[in-house]
C-alpha cells in the first residue's frame, strides 16, 4: 500500500500580463495555492487551485489545519474515497467556494500522483476522447477596452487561426454593448465565433432584453448572464432565446449542475476544475452534461482544462487565458487554432521550483 507521508502547501501570487476588467470586478492577481502529496513509495504529485485576489490564505488554512491531518497515512491511490473523506471532514463548510478550492488543490495533486505512478497522462486517464480541441481567446475582449482595441484583438485571434473570441458585456447601456459587438462581428465576418460574457451582471428581464439584441449577430453563447444562484432566471432566459446560455464557473457542486441540466437552464457547461473541487467531481459534471447532450467548454485554467476537455466526448473548446508562464517550464502549443493535451505522466504541468520560490507568499 502506498501511504501519504507528507503534504506540502504553498501559495504564490501571479500578476496578470494584461489588465482584466469585466462587468463586476477587476482581476488584480491570481493567488495560486499549490499542494504536493508525498507517498511512502517515494513518489509525489502536485496540484493547484486559485483565487482572483481574495481568499487564498483561507484556502491554505483549510488545507493545512483540516485536510492534511485527515489524509496522512491513507492510501493515495483511492482518489474517490479520499475526496469523499475530505467532504465528510468538512460538512460544516460545504458547499462553498473556499472548501471547493481547497479540495481541488489536493484532488489535482492526487491525480498527478496517479499519473506519475502509472506513467499515464491525465488526458488518457480521464478518457482520451479527443486528440486536440479548438481554442478561443478571451485576453483581447475585456470590458474596459475601447472598440478599436476589441476589433484589433479579434483580428489577431482570427489571423492566428483561433476559432473565436469572447467579448465582455455589461456596459451601462445596451446600445454600447451592441455597438462593440457589431464592430467585432463586422471585423471578423460570419464564420468566426463571438462569445459574450456578462459575469453575472444582469437581472433576468435585462438579460432577456439584451439576448434579443445579441441574437442577430450570431453570438455563440451568452455566458453568466445572471447571478449563478438564479436557476429560475436562467431557465426563463434559455426558453426565450436561441443563443445558448453558458453557466458553470460559479457553481460549486455536482448537484447544482444537475439542477441546471434538469431544468433546461444551461446550454453550455463551463465547469471550472478548481471551483468544483477538483478533477474527480469535474468528470462527474462533464458526464452528467453528456447525458443531457450538452457540450462542455470549461472556464479559465487552460493548462489543466486542455487535458480534461479533450478527455470527454462532449468537450467543445479550450479558453485561451495564459496565466502560469511565470512559474512553469512547460507551455501549451497551439497549431491551426487547436491545442493538443500534454502526453506526459500526470497533469502535464512542469513546475519551475526557482520561479515558485520567487513568487511565493510568506
Amino acid at each position: 500500500m502506498t501511504r501519504i507521508e507528507r503534504i506540502d502547501v504553498q501559495m504564490v501570487d501571479l500578476q496578470p500580463a494584461a489588465v482584466r476588467v469585466d462587468a463586476m470586478q477587476s482581476f488584480v492577481k491570481q493567488e495560486t495555492v499549490l499542494v504536493t502529496v508525498h507517498t511512502s513509495d517515494g513518489l509525489s504529485g502536485t496540484g493547484y487551485s486559485y483565487t482572483i485576489g481574495t481568499g487564498g490564505r483561507a484556502v491554505m488554512s483549510l488545507i493545512t489545519d483540516h485536510l492534511v491531518p485527515a489524509l496522512l497515512g491513507r492510501d493515495a491511490r483511492l482518489v474517490e474515497a479520499l475526496w469523499r473523506h475530505m467532504l465528510d471532514q468538512t460538512r460544516a463548510t460545504t458547499v462553498g467556494a473556499i472548501t471547493s478550492l481547497a479540495f481541488a488543490a489536493v484532488d489535482t495533486a492526487l491525480w498527478d500522483l496517479r499519473g506519475r505512478r502509472t506513467g499515464e497522462s491525465l488526458w488518457r486517464m480521464a478518457g482520451g476522447a479527443h486528440e486536440r480541441l479548438p481554442v478561443y481567446d478571451t485576453e483581447g475582449g475585456w470590458l474596459h477596452l475601447p472598440v478599436e482595441e476589441l476589433v484589433d484583438g479579434a483580428k489577431r485571434a482570427a489571423t492566428a487561426g483561433l476559432c473565436g473570441v469572447k467579448v465582455k458585456v455589461g456596459r451601462p447601456s445596451l446600445a454600447e454593448d451592441a455597438e462593440r459587438l457589431a464592430a467585432v462581428r463586422e471585423a471578423v465576418g460570419p464564420g468566426f465565433e463571438v462569445m459574450v460574457d456578462a459575469n453575472q451582471a444582469f437581472t433576468s428581464a435585462e438579460a432577456i432584453r439584451r439576448a434579443r439584441t445579441y441574437e442577430p449577430l450570431g453570438i455563440a453563447w451568452f455566458e453568466e448572464p445572471l447571478p449563478a444562484d438564479d436557476l429560475h432566471g436562467h431557465r426563463r432566459l434559455a426558453a426565450s432565446t436561441s443563443v445558448p446560455v453558458a453557466v458553470g464557473e460559479s457553481l460549486y457542486s455536482v448537484q447544482r449542475f444537475g439542477d441546471y441540466l434538469a431544468a433546461g437552464a444551461v446550454g453550455i457547461v463551463q465547469v471550472d476544475v478548481a471551483r468544483i473541487g477538483g478533477i474527480t467531481p469535474w468528470l462527474k459534471v462533464a458526464h452528467a452534461a453528456e447525458a443531457f447532450n450538452v457540450a462542455v467548454s470549461p472556464h479559465f485554467l487552460m493548462e489543466l482544462h486542455v487535458s480534461l476537455a479533450a478527455a470527454v466526448p462532449n468537450g467543445m473548446y479550450v479558453e485561451h487565458i495564459p496565466q502560469l508562464q511565470a512559474i512553469t517550464r512547460s507551455s501549451l502549443v497551439i497549431e491551426d487554432g487547436h491545442v493538443t493535451p500534454p502526453d506526459t505522466p500526470g497533469i502535464g504541468i512542469d513546475w519551475n521550483p526557482d520561479a515558485l520560490d520567487d513568487h511565493r507568499v510568506a
